[in-house]
């Protein structure tokens, strides 16, 4: 596979081992990423992760603000295929038809489940068991080629989306180099995916971070985790900010939705609609995340008690 041309379109960490996967393999002639970015308080200059791999490796970099406006660039390039993992921009017809192999994405979910942007949150907000990678043609619909190959893996009780988004991601690289030699020499299988199953991952809005305690026990256990460690779970106390990092679901309780009901030695048990959810870590605005007793410790518990959470 050396003597492929390969075009890689990514942005953020989920995507480095693929890049590094096909650095080895295959000749990636260019990486395409998101335009760079001024974050912090102190706005300071931030490269996409996906652009320190390919400065690394001496391969061009091209960061176009839109790309259905800027891509002639990469068709220069001449490229055999081009393959994407979580770019984060549509792509233009002229990029997917253009190369010898088409284009190809690496996708985090098990289509036609969950199309979109945050599939490894929705999986887990939503209470799936599994989840997994997909390896697709592109087309110019949202999420909606051919499927190539895919692979799952299980959702277990205490994952994150941390954990699911490191899982994925070895897994999306392990997968992509056992599909591309049938894509290299047209041995691949390709299906359409069924219209009827099709589920979306829109990306997470911040109102959607907000804990709402009228819900389940379950389904704010399952946004709590969804969302550790970014963009973070977060309720508010006396008009503070706290983001809820971990938490499980306790025992039955009555009492009126987001009051904190007792404190035990491993967390604070907050009523939801049907059961208590305990909060054992957590991070209050300006501060470092720490644990549910710590921050009891600090704030006294009698102090705390009866409080509402909103």
């Amino acid at each position: 596979m050396k003597d492929k041309r390969v075009v890689f379109m990514g942005t953020p960490e989920f995507s480095i081992p693929v890049l590094e996967m096909l650095i080895e393999n295959t000749n990636v002639v260019m990486v395409v990423t998101k335009p760079d970015s001024y974050v912090g308080r102190h706005h300071e200059l931030k490269f996409p992760p996906i652009k320190e791999v390919a400065i690394k490796h001496n391969i061009e970099v091209f960061q176009p603000q839109k790309i259905r406006n800027d891509y002639k660039k990469i068709l220069e390039c001449n490229p055999d295929i081009i393959i994407t993992c979580a770019y984060g921009q549509i792509i233009p017809k002229e990029l997917l038809f253009t190369p010898k192999y088409k284009a190809i994405n690496v996708h985090a979910s098990l289509l036609p489940k969950l199309r979109g942007g945050s599939p490894l949150h929705r999986a887990i907000i939503n209470g799936y068991d599994k989840t997994g990678i997909t390896i697709m043609y592109m087309a110019e619909g949202m999420d909606d080629g051919d499927i190539i190959t895919q692979e799952s893996i299980i959702i277990d009780e205490n994952d994150d989306v941390g954990v699911i988004h490191d899982k994925l991601s070895i897994l999306g690289k392990d997968l992509l180099l056992k599909t591309l030699p049938s894509i290299f020499d047209k041995t691949n299988k390709r299906f359409k995916q069924d219209e009827k199953e099709v589920t979306y991952a829109y990306n997470i809005k911040r109102e959607e971070e907000k804990i709402d305690f009228n819900k389940s026990a379950r389904e704010v256990y399952n946004q709590i985790r969804g969302m550790y460690p970014f963009p973070g779970a977060y309720t508010t106390l006396n008009g503070e900010v706290i983001k809820i990092c971990k938490s499980y679901v306790g025992n039955d309780i009555t009492g009126q939705t987001g009051t904190i009901k007792n404190i035990y030695n491993d967390g604070i048990g907050v009523v939801c609609k049907d059961k208590e959810i305990i909060i054992t870590r957590l991070k209050p605005a300006g501060k470092k995340e720490m644990s549910s007793l710590d921050f009891v410790n600090g704030r006294k518990k009698e102090n705390l008690l009866g409080k509402k959470l909103c």
